[in-house]
């Protein structure tokens, strides 16, 4: 599984017009679920990122997790992360896990973020979305389970 991971002071996503998930501080994660992902890696990239040390302490240093800050996740499956674009000007999609199988470990990722006690909204798996951000820091991270983050 890939995560692209942002630090937000806010965050909201929107489907046909209607907001379906909105949050204040804490972070947004774009997921893409690989072929041959499973169930280890929904479960370890979600202890990674509820654990992700990078909002700032008293003294500044990014030492404290979204879950000792109180803040939230905003999660939103994003199969184009794994687009290969080396070849062409189009990027390929084989690498993307097809939606049938995508879509369980999209969910067990998300209720596996909320049993840890944080609030959680989501996106729509498989619609067409309008998310809004503001990146504090910027703070920007890339995971991916198949290289240990």
């Amino acid at each position: 599984m890939r995560a692209v991971v942002q630090r937000v002071s806010e965050a909201s996503v929107r489907v046909e017009g209607e907001t379906v998930g909105r949050i204040g501080r804490g972070l947004v994660v774009l997921l893409g679920v690989g072929r041959g992902d499973g169930p280890a890696d929904a479960d370890s990239l979600a202890e990674r990122v509820v654990h992700l040390r990078v909002f700032p302490d008293a003294a500044g240093q990014m030492n404290l997790s979204v879950l000792e800050v109180g803040g939230a996740v905003l999660a939103v499956s994003q199969f184009t992360l794994y687009g290969d674009c080396r070849k062409g000007r189009r990027p390929g999609y084989t690498d993307a896990a097809p939606p049938e199988e995508a879509q369980p470990l999209y969910d067990r990722f998300v209720a596996n973020l909320r049993e840890s006690n944080l609030t959680v909204e989501e996106g729509v798996f498989r619609a067409m979305m309008d998310v809004a951000l503001v990146n504090q820091g910027p703070v920007t991270l890339l995971l991916d389970s198949r290289k240990g983050f």
